[in-house]
């Protein structure tokens, strides 16, 4: 999967995704991902996969070198450098000792027909925001315990 660099870009986003005590399944999380990417919704930027020993020793798995029938293997040439090595090694400090993370970067596609329709009626976004997964289900249950 090479990474292409398009001439407008919707919003990037990351995660890092964290599994501990084991390595993910690539037969399920890369379907998903590629259908993502087929579907024009997201754009994939940047995918790294890390793992931490017991001992706390970091590994990153170079996506070039994986066989490409493997469910990872589509994912060699996804990276468009703004993911940078010492990015992801910053990112393995979050891991617990024994754990696996992927870290992904991607464009939210899904956006641009809105967002090229707000730019030529003049609007111009002033604000922005994510609301954690954690504060919505505290919302959610609070209006439901008032209801």
């Amino acid at each position: 999967m090479t990474v292409t660099q398009p001439d407008v870009t919707g919003p990037i986003d990351w995660v890092m995704i964290e599994w501990r005590g084991r390595q993910p399944d690539g037969a399920t999380i890369a379907p998903e991902i590629i259908s993502l990417v087929e579907r024009g919704i997201v754009r994939l930027v940047d995918i790294a996969f890390i793992a931490k020993d017991a001992n706390g020793d970091v590994t990153a798995l170079d996506l070039d070198t994986i066989d490409a029938d493997s469910p990872l293997g589509q994912f060699a040439g996804a990276s468009s450098g703004l993911l940078s090595h010492d990015d992801v090694v910053d990112a393995a400090s979050a891991l617990e000792p024994g754990s696996s993370a992927a870290v992904i970067v991607w464009e939210n596609r899904w956006v641009l027909p809105l967002a090229n329709q707000l730019r030529a009626s003049g609007g111009e976004l002033v604000a922005r925001g994510r609301i954690d997964f954690d504060d919505l289900m505290a919302a959610l249950d609070a209006v439901e315990a008032v209801h």
